[in-house]
């Protein structure tokens, strides 16, 4: 019983320092800065949702997902580095893309497009990136199911903490202002792109590992 115990305290702690939830408050609001509370909720949970599915699927078969798409770890990252990239080179700009706004699309569709925020870049790969799926992986290669069961419930404990902080962290909207907000979504934009750099380089470095 104390191994379980240790096991699910060593999980619950590897997620939480590389998923962060408190460091992706930031990037959570510089990502929804423009969006209504009800809008903002709705973008948290589905991310979590999403997130958390991810990490369950390949807790429970990732290396078999991997090898049925001919997929590396390597690849993935790169791959997610440069999504992470492109957005938070955006957002660095000040840009707005069609998911902020859209006024030639229909309310439902604008609603829709809003919310597609949550899947990429939140779900994947800022929640769900290379690194958290490794460690889920990882955490459950070598065990059985009481390990199964310890590392899929420590990630869904985190995700509710992570949904709390996201939530609010989002009042903080309204005591920030446009400008605030705006130096805000460019600070983090520009984190975004680091972390994006990041993930691509570790990817590389992980190419060249299995070439050579």
């Amino acid at each position: 019983m104390d191994g379980i115990w240790m096991h699910i305290g060593a999980v619950f702690m590897g997620f939480f320092a590389i998923m962060n939830p408190i460091a992706n408050v930031p990037i959570f609001l510089g990502l929804t800065a423009d969006y209504d509370e009800k809008t903002t909720r709705q973008i948290a949970f589905r991310a979590l949702i999403i997130a958390f599915v991810i990490i369950s699927l390949f807790a429970v078969s990732g290396q078999f997902i991997f090898h049925l798409f001919g997929i590396s770890l390597p690849a993935f990252r790169i791959t997610g580095g440069l999504l992470v990239f492109l957005i938070g080179f955006h957002m660095l700009q000040g840009n707005q893309s069609a998911v902020h706004h859209d006024k030639d699309k229909p309310e439902d569709e604008s609603l829709e497009a809003k919310l597609s925020v949550a899947v990429s870049p939140l779900a994947l790969p800022i929640l769900a990136g290379p690194g958290t799926i490794a460690t889920a992986m990882n955490y459950t290669a070598a065990g059985g199911v009481p390990e199964l069961i310890s590392t899929i419930g420590s990630f869904g404990v985190l995700c509710v903490i992570t949904y709390v902080f996201f939530i609010f962290g989002g009042r903080l909207v309204s005591y920030l202002g446009t400008a605030a907000l705006g130096a805000i979504t460019r600070m983090m934009g520009l984190i975004l792109a680091v972390i994006g750099t990041q993930m691509a380089v570790e990817g590389l470095q992980g190419a060249f590992k299995v070439l050579g």
